[in-house]
C-alpha cells in the first residue's frame, strides 16, 4: 500500500511558490503563441481542462513541453483525474503576484496577427 501511495504522489508535477518566479520567466512563458493560445483557452473554459481537449497546431510531446514551460512559470497547475492531466490557470495566485499582467495579456490577443 506504501507503494501505491509513493506512485500517486510521484505523479503530481511540481509547482513553484508563486511568489518565487521572477518576471522575466514568465515573460519567456508567454512570448510564445501556443502558450498564449493554452492560457486562453484555460481562461475562457473557466475550469480545468485536460491536456488533450486544448486544440493545438502541435504535436503531443511538443505540446506537453508547452504545458512544462508554462507550470514551471508559474501560470498553470497541473493534476491528474484518472489517466488525464488536467490543467488550471492560477489565475487569482498570478493576480496577486504580478498584478495586471495575465489580464492584459487576455484583453490584446485578439489583436494578435
Amino acid at each position: 500500500m506504501a507503494t501505491a501511495r509513493r506512485s500517486t504522489r510521484e505523479r503530481v508535477p511540481q509547482h513553484p511558490d508563486i511568489h518565487t518566479i521572477r518576471l522575466q520567466q514568465v515573460l519567456e512563458a508567454l512570448v510564445d503563441p501556443v502558450r498564449r493560445r493554452i492560457i486562453g483557452a484555460l481562461h475562457d473554459a473557466r475550469q480545468d481542462l485536460a491536456c488533450g481537449t486544448i486544440d493545438l497546431p502541435v504535436s503531443k510531446s511538443t505540446a506537453t513541453h508547452h504545458f512544462n514551460v508554462l507550470r514551471e512559470a508559474g501560470l498553470i497547475r497541473q493534476y491528474y483525474a484518472g489517466t488525464s492531466r488536467m490543467n488550471g490557470l492560477r489565475q487569482d495566485e498570478f493576480e496577486e503576484a504580478f498584478p495586471g499582467l495575465l489580464q492584459a495579456l487576455l484583453i490584446h490577443r485578439d489583436t494578435e496577427g
